[in-house]
């Protein structure tokens, strides 16, 4: 498996040796991910070079971010063995299961992780892929008996289209992965084609951009959002959606679950790594955290949140995801901070990209500023040096993106 430590291909491989097969594989760098594969005895090795590929492997599965030019997949070709992408690999599992796809822009993550710890707890032993550790269950998979598989499936080049879902949970849709899609109605059309895969749609259907969407499905259509508001231990308004889609979800695939059951499952729920999580105090007493919010949207609800929190000042480090993403969202992400008082925005994460000159973590941070918010650029030492001077005792520091911006956090608690 080249890229074995990427978060959905470390759950994949934890799958497959599950089943019985020997699995091996390779990432650039050592990872929280790598650290869980190699505790339960996956070999992973760090570099990759095409020796790393047995000549007697049955299969390659490659990360995206894994080009065509990468030495082990050139390796593989050489010795003619069958190749397949993490999706393609996924969707091979898909198949022969009772699939439940959590999908959205945002709260796939926690959703997923929700509604696998309800079915686990409602006895129907499901098997589950998910896009973050789960602190439920020390991992971002969760091993089953029965032909239930709950997977976070990625609206990334349609990917999620690999899959064969019996139920699709939709959370929301907006605008995203702007590399690839040229609008929102390119995004809608990609999640209408997984919708048309599933008997069953669980989903907000007064949303105004999924509602247009379920004209003329097939499927049973469930709202979420008619369920209880679930009490969870999860701060913000979104983690309760969460909750309601999860039990929703777990209600379409178990019609005979106890509502007591959903209750007490979704209100012990101890949330993932990288979500709102709370890391620690820092050295002078501030309080810091951690998110993945890489998004408008997910950046300015989080940090409303966390508004709620303190009559402190919030410190943020923000690491932009992609260049594309930084560029074409430039106007939401220039709004999206106005509940923080100092932001420190990273060097944008180019991930599969190449920096065209177009954007950069400077400009973002005048844009911020010019709404409003002190802003400035800079990098991961000079985050960790400013965090480490002035946040103080009722001040709030969160570290947020897509990258690895949580190291920062890490050190900053150590």
């Amino acid at each position: 498996m080249i890229g074995i430590g990427g978060i959905g291909m470390s759950a994949l491989a934890q799958l497959y040796a599950d089943q019985g097969v020997s699995v091996s594989g390779s990432d650039r760098e050592e990872s929280p991910t790598t650290d869980l594969l190699a505790k339960k005895g996956i070999l992973v090795t760090i570099g990759q070079k095409g020796e790393n590929v047995p000549t007697d492997a049955e299969c390659v599965v490659y990360t995206e971010a894994a080009w065509e030019d990468n030495p082990e997949r050139m390796r593989a070709k050489e010795l003619g063995l069958p190749e397949r992408s993490y999706f393609e690999a996924l969707g091979d599992v898909s198949n022969g299961k009772r699939t439940i796809a959590v999908s959205g822009t945002h709260g796939k993550t926690t959703t997923t992780a929700m509604l696998a710890r309800v079915l686990k707890d409602a006895g129907a032993a499901p098997s589950a892929i998910v896009g973050s550790i789960v602190k439920d269950f020390g991992s971002n998979y969760l091993s089953g008996t029965s032909d239930w598989l709950v997977v976070e499936a990625c609206e990334y080049k349609r990917d999620f289209l690999t899959l064969s879902p019996e139920i699709v949970v939709v959370t929301n849709v907006e605008f995203d992965h702007t590399d690839y899609y040229k609008d929102l109605a390119d995004v809608q059309s990609a999640f209408r084609s997984l919708m048309e895969r599933a008997k069953i749609v669980v989903t907000d259907t007064e949303h105004p951009n999924i509602a247009p969407l379920l004209s003329g499905l097939s499927a049973q259509i469930v709202n979420y959002r008619a369920e209880p508001q679930y009490a969870v231990l999860l701060p913000g308004e979104f983690n309760v959606m969460n909750a309601q889609a999860a039990g929703a979800a777990a209600r379409a695939a178990m019609p005979e679950i106890a509502q007591e059951t959903i209750v007490q499952s979704l209100g012990a729920f101890e949330g993932t790594w990288r979500r709102f999580e709370y890391k620690g105090k820092s050295k002078r007493g501030a309080d810091v955290y951690d998110d993945y919010a890489h998004h408008p949207t997910a950046i300015e609800k989080t940090l409303k949140e966390l508004r709620k929190r303190t009559d402190g000042k919030i410190y943020v480090a923000f690491h932009p995801h992609l260049y594309s993403r930084t560029r074409d969202l430039l106007e939401g992400f220039s709004k999206a901070f106005t509940d923080a008082d100092r932001v420190v925005i990273a060097p944008i994460y180019p991930a599969r990209e190449i920096d065209d000159g177009s954007i950069s973590s400077a400009m973002l941070a005048a844009r911020i500023q010019e709404n409003g918010t002190e802003a400035k650029a800079g990098d991961f030492v000079e985050i960790r040096r400013f965090f480490e001077t002035e946040p103080g005792p009722g001040d709030i520091i969160m570290t947020m993106g897509a990258g690895d911006i949580y190291k920062v956090a890490d050190e900053l608690v150590a």
